[in-house]
C-alpha cells in the first residue's frame, strides 16, 4: 500500500509540472487577456501596458527590428501616440557588445521602444519568422485581432484596422 501511495504522489507530481509547463508556454489568441507587463524604454522610462495600448508591435529578432524601426521612423514622431501603439522588441539574450552598439542606436529613433529584456514577457506572444506580431487590444488588454506585419514589404497601416 505504501508503494502505491509514493507511486500515486510521484504520478501526480509529474502532472501537475506538466500541466504547469503547458500553461507557461501558451501563446495569446483571440479573446486572450494580455498580462499587465512593465519594461524600460532605449531611453530608460519605465512603461506599463496599460488601457491606453490600442496595438501591441512585437520584433523577436535583431534583422526584422532593424527594419520595422526604419518604417517606424518614416511614419513621423507622433504616428505611436495617434495610434495608440506601444512597440516591444526583443533584446533578451543579446550580448552585452551587442547591446552597447544597438541601445546606442535605438536612442536616436523618435518612436519608443520598448525593450523585451525577459523571456518571460516575449514567450506567451505569438510569433511568425521574419515579422514583426501585430496584437490589437480592447481597452482591458483583451486580445481583439492577431497580424503579422512585414515591415520590408506591406504598410503597417493595413495591420491597424
Amino acid at each position: 500500500m505504501k508503494k502505491f501511495k509514493l507511486f500515486c504522489l510521484f504520478l501526480f507530481s509529474v502532472v501537475a509540472a506538466t500541466g504547469q509547463e503547458n500553461a507557461q508556454n501558451q501563446k495569446y489568441a483571440l479573446g486572450s487577456q494580455v498580462k499587465p507587463f512593465e519594461a524600460n524604454d532605449q531611453h530608460g522610462q519605465v512603461y506599463k501596458l496599460d488601457a491606453n495600448t490600442c496595438y501591441l508591435l512585437l520584433s523577436f529578432d535583431m534583422s526584422t527590428g532593424k527594419v520595422a524601426n526604419s518604417a517606424l521612423t518614416k511614419k513621423g514622431k507622433n504616428y505611436f501616440g495617434k495610434k495608440k501603439i506601444a512597440y516591444v522588441a526583443n533584446i533578451h539574450g543579446m550580448p552585452g557588445i551587442g547591446r552597447f552598439f544597438a541601445f546606442k542606436k535605438m536612442k536616436k529613433y523618435d518612436h519608443r521602444i520598448i525593450y523585451g529584456d525577459d523571456a518571460n514577457l516575449m514567450t506567451p506572444f505569438p510569433e511568425t519568422k521574419d515579422k514583426v506580431t501585430v496584437l490589437k487590444l480592447d481597452s482591458k488588454q483583451k486580445v481583439l485581432a492577431i497580424s503579422y506585419w512585414d515591415p520590408e514589404t506591406e504598410d503597417l497601416e493595413k495591420h491597424l484596422k
